[in-house]
């Protein structure tokens, strides 16, 4: 009878739980709870500071997020955050976030982040932090933002560059990259097809891309990760951290944000299409940004089961650049993984705050 009682009562619990994860999930999400001060801002830019409560390094810590994605993946749970685990580790905090863009955005492109909202961000940055030098933190679509904007500015004041899962030889990202690779053969026997995609004829929003479509586009790029968490969610009911992370993850996948349609032709027509990364030289507008201009300590990073930008893509930026200090690292976890896993904060996020400090000046 004990026993009866208790498998019912777990059963119930079940119900409950997931009854409370489909009709009230909002309540669950444990994400972005880290205080922080706004310090700035751009247009729909926003810089958010988050003060180390035991400052022992003067360079602090700049995160520039991608886009589309909200600020959550930073600041995931108030047991495992990544702004919070620099905050601790002795590191002021930076987070550059973009805002909600909109149709109205869609002609925004790779220079208005590279060569305008970047750099008046870090120059603000600084004169908060009154320090001339910085370290910066770019990860996928931001990894390119940030290695672009030292290419082209060959800034001084950036004294570390971090670079996690960013395609820098976009046909060597398994599928992804094969089926990219192909089309470009394909577009190539179409001279006037060709011109129009390339030389940006195409208009801005017929390829502007709403969030609800990048929260969509995101999940069938890796079926199988989100598959494998549904799951395994499913077969911890019980748990009330499973149920709560779950919420969590849920919330920061479904609530994903617009790409500019400047941005997706720089980004699918040019980075991926084209792939020019891999010569180390890309044209944006009249500009030609060649990697080699980078010279200051760089970390490239890729995700061991990353099935959006492998490892493969990655690890070619370690040759492309004039630094005298160059690693590479492989992180646990997939694209999303390698920023926000136990087995990331466990394992990489240690290695990445040794690697900073042997690299930053003591107070």
């Amino acid at each position: 009878m004990l026993q009866v009682k208790t498998t019912l009562s777990k059963h119930k619990s079940k119900l409950k739980n997931l009854s409370t994860r489909l009709f009230d999930s909002r309540s669950l999400v444990l994400s972005q709870t880290t205080p922080y001060k706004l310090i700035a801002e751009y247009k729909k830019t926003r810089v958010r500071y988050y003060a180390s409560p035991d400052k022992q390094y003067k360079e602090p810590l700049v995160f520039v997020a991608p886009l589309a994605i909200n600020m959550a993946i930073y600041d995931l749970y108030p047991y495992r955050s990544l702004v919070k685990h620099f905050q601790n580790s002795g590191f002021d905090v930076y987070l550059v976030e973009w805002g909600h863009y909109n149709y109205q955005d869609r002609f925004l492109n790779f220079m208005s982040f590279i060569d305008d909202a970047i750099p008046y961000c870090i120059d603000q940055i600084r004169a908060h932090a009154e320090c001339d030098q910085i370290s910066l933190h770019g990860w996928s679509m931001a990894g390119v933002f940030v290695m672009l904007y030292c290419a082209l500015h060959q800034p001084n004041h950036v004294k570390n560059l971090i670079v996690l899962g960013s395609p820098v030889d976009s046909y060597a990202s398994g599928r992804t990259g094969k089926l990219f690779q192909k089309a470009n053969q394909l577009i190539a026997k179409n001279k006037a097809l060709q011109n129009k995609i390339y030389s940006e004829m195409v208009p801005k929003h017929l390829i502007h891309t709403p969030g609800i479509l990048n929260a969509l586009g995101f999940k069938i790029i890796d079926p199988k990760g989100w598959f494998q968490s549904q799951k395994q969610f499913l077969s911890n009911l019980n748990d009330t951290q499973s149920l709560y992370e779950h919420a969590t993850m849920g919330n920061f996948l479904n609530r994903m944000i617009d790409y500019p349609g400047g941005v997706n032709q720089d980004m699918i027509f040019n980075v991926w299409l084209q792939n020019p990364l891999k010569t180390g030289v890309i044209k944006l507008q009249d500009k030609n940004i060649e990697l080699k201009n980078i010279s200051c300590s760089l970390l490239v990073g890729a995700g061991r089961s990353d099935q959006i930008v492998s490892q493969e893509a990655v690890k070619p930026l370690i040759e492309l650049t004039n630094s005298q200090d160059v690693t590479f690292t492989l992180i646990p976890g997939g694209h999303l993984g390698l920023m926000s896993s136990q087995s990331s904060a466990n394992e990489f996020w240690p290695f990445l705050t040794t690697w900073l400090k042997q690299r930053s000046s003591k107070i």
